[in-house]
């Protein structure tokens, strides 16, 4: 996967989140912006880690990394439960 692609979604994301977050009128919006990518990006990192152990893992794709970036921990547990029953 190229490295443009997936900057280009985390940065998206993030300022997107700010946007939202900014007319909630947030206090901090930035900061939570960037947890609330960053959240759902180690999320998937930490699936695909212990699918080293469990033999379950999310293949990373852009529309995974997207998912996962937009939607967080929820979106990775979701991810997660698809694959499992789907397979």
């Amino acid at each position: 996967m190229d490295i443009k692609i997936i900057a280009s979604v985390f940065a998206g994301t993030v300022l997107f989140f700010t946007v939202l977050y900014a007319v909630k009128k947030s206090r901090k919006p930035f900061k939570r912006a960037v947890t609330s990518a960053l959240s759902g990006i180690l999320a998937l990192i930490a699936v695909n880690t212990a699918g080293l152990f469990t033999g379950v893992y999310i293949p990373v794709s852009t529309l995974s990394l997207c998912i996962s970036t937009v939607g967080g921990i929820p979106a990775v547990t979701v991810m997660l439960i698809i694959d499992t029953f789907f397979k």
